[in-house]
């Protein structure tokens, strides 16, 4: 889960990272009341997920609380990338001597973490990686020794920090490196960590990503989420227990049992589509290893509650879960919709009692389901149907 940016500057206060007092509003009117109770320059910031706010206007100075008002009034509503704002942060404003930029993240690729500092910091950092690599320094870090003092020190020299700033910086590190562990964060960026003119460092701006697969250790994520960008079908379907991802565009649903399956069927939906008048997935669904009637209702139940799709394949290899079960999951599961249940299904079973599966489904002919015996095949009549019903 991404958290808006003030979301993480309240886990950094928390964790004792510097930060600048601020507050954030929802209308102009209570944007001039925090900066009249901040008493100094504030900078209005929208709260969007999403990079280059200050060059969609979304990052304005007021010298007053009038023009606080005046610059959140711009804001709200702005759409930023496709992403509305709906609120703002008024924070403090403050004179920067110099700008640094740093960060902890999960580094995938080498199964291991990552520390990310250069002194060069406030501009996008994937381009100073690809233009200057050199003075983006990447350490990695031992997940059981951690950052003390000493390894935050060694990573600012190596990222050659200015002396002058380093200790007070490391303090920062430290803290930051509690952040993401305590939380189990798998991003904790600063872009800019800044010095102001009386050498104080200050985490300007922040951005945090939490691992959803910690969330049974911090029940007090969840006030975290913010109800009114979620989309309501993933909502939906992480309610249910079910791995789920709504995707832009699509008309094919798809149902499959393992993430590589159905990360295939997704490709094999799309190449299908082209000559089906260009219809594409709409959305990933694992249902895994237990694919029992509830766990296939309740996938359908979101899928089919998709205004978008016009057609569902299911594609199932069985395995420990084998396609007799599927099956009769699938006929209960129709059973359980009921009228809810409109749109055609495609479904390949293939594997363990493969057999077996296809008789219960021959058995209940259903009037809305379509049995295709390969991948290819049942994709390419997935998208036919889509298209037909589109």
């Amino acid at each position: 889960m991404d958290l808006y940016e003030y979301q993480a500057k309240d886990l950094f206060a928390a964790h004792g990272v510097p930060v600048l007092p601020g507050k954030t509003v929802e209308t102009a009117e209570d944007a001039k009341a925090a900066a009249a109770e901040l008493g100094t320059a504030v900078v209005v910031k929208a709260q969007v997920k999403v990079g280059g706010r200050g060059k969609a206007g979304g990052v304005k100075l007021a010298e007053t609380p009038d023009e606080a008002a005046e610059k959140a009034t711009a804001i709200l509503g702005l759409d930023i990338k496709g992403h509305t704002v709906h609120r703002v942060l008024v924070t403090t404003a403050s004179d920067i001597a110099e700008e640094y930029y740093f960060s902890f993240l999960l580094d995938r690729s080498n199964r291991t973490f990552l520390a990310m500092a250069s002194a060069e910091g406030g501009m996008e950092i994937e381009q100073l990686a690809v233009e200057r690599p050199d003075a983006l320094a990447r350490i990695p870090i031992d997940a059981i020794v951690g950052v003390d003092k000493a390894k935050a020190v060694d990573i600012l020299t190596q990222a050659k920090f200015p002396a002058v700033v380093i200790d007070d910086a490391a303090d920062a590190v430290v803290k930051l490196w509690e952040t993401f562990v305590s939380e189990d964060a798998t991003l904790v960026e600063v872009n800019p960590l800044v010095r102001d003119p009386q050498d104080k460092i200050i985490a300007l701006d922040g951005k945090v990503t939490l691992d959803d697969n910690a969330e049974f250790r911090h029940p007090d994520h969840a006030a975290l989420v913010d109800q009114r960008t979620e989309n309501a079908l993933e909502a939906k379907a992480k309610a249910k227990g079910l791995n789920y991802v709504k995707l832009d565009d699509g008309q094919v649903g798809i149902i499959g049992n393992g993430a590589g399956l159905v990360m295939s069927t997704l490709d094999v939906v799309a190449y299908a589509g082209e000559k089906h008048g260009g219809v594409k997935p709409a959305n990933f669904l694992d249902i895994g290893g237990g694919a029992s009637a509830q766990v296939m209702a309740d996938g359908l139940d979101v899928i089919l509650g998709d205004p978008d799709v016009k057609a569902v394949f299911v594609n199932v290899f069985g395995g420990i879960t084998a396609c007799d079960a599927v099956a009769t999951g699938i006929v209960e599961a129709l059973k359980i919709l009921g009228d809810s249940a409109t749109k055609p299904l495609v479904v390949r079973l293939d594997g363990n009692n493969v057999v077996e599966g296809r008789k219960i489904l021959d058995d209940a002919n259903h009037p809305l389901v379509t049995q295709v015996d390969t991948m290819d095949n049942a994709a390419d009549k997935a998208a036919e149907l889509a298209h037909a019903g589109a």
